[in-house]
């Protein structure tokens, strides 16, 4: 059985993440063109190294220690998916508050787990105070499906920030 609860700074280390699987393979991913989504073959793996992990570990303490939201799915007591939501609200009319990470373990994807945590973060950003969540996406078919599935749709406003860190990513807002 999964179990879900908000993780606290102190217990956010490299060992947490010693069960989970990050990698994903792509093979298509949604691209912009000409003002149009089309779907492009773009292959590759996604996976994290170890400085990547260590980069994550910062930024979820660093969401934590300024108020934002981190959630977490466990199965077997192992770490199978988090999300995090930042406390910021921007974008004026917008008042988005930003998913800056949704993740579920490989070995557990398809299960459910995405949604649970996706709605937690709508329900917390939504008693923050925002209006919609604003997700720099990846652009993986897979990825988008799920994003699209949740009732996400393209961004109103473009987050500059997030376009030049991941011109590659689908720029997504849901309403709360």
């Amino acid at each position: 059985m999964v179990k879900y609860r908000v993780l606290y700074a102190q217990e956010i280390c490299r060992e947490l993440f010693r069960d989970f699987i990050r990698h994903q393979t792509v093979t298509k991913c949604w691209r912009k063109e000409n003002g149009r989504w089309i779907i492009k073959d773009a292959p590759f793996i996604d996976d994290w190294t170890e400085t990547d992990y260590q980069v994550l570990i910062s930024c979820l303490k660093n969401t934590i220690l300024s108020n934002g939201f981190v959630y977490a799915a466990f199965y077997n007591e192992k770490l199978k998916g988090f999300v995090s939501v930042e406390a910021e609200i921007f974008g004026d009319e917008q008042r988005y508050c930003d998913l800056s990470s949704i993740h579920i373990s490989e070995d557990m994807r398809n299960k459910g787990i995405g949604r649970t945590l996706f709605l937690a973060a709508k329900e917390w950003a939504k008693q923050k105070g925002a209006k919609k969540l604003y997700i720099s996406a990846h652009s993986a078919v897979e990825s988008q499906a799920f994003y699209q599935s949740m009732g996400c749709v393209e961004a109103e406003v473009y987050n500059q920030k997030h376009v030049e860190d991941e011109p590659y990513d689908c720029q997504l807002e849901c309403s709360l």
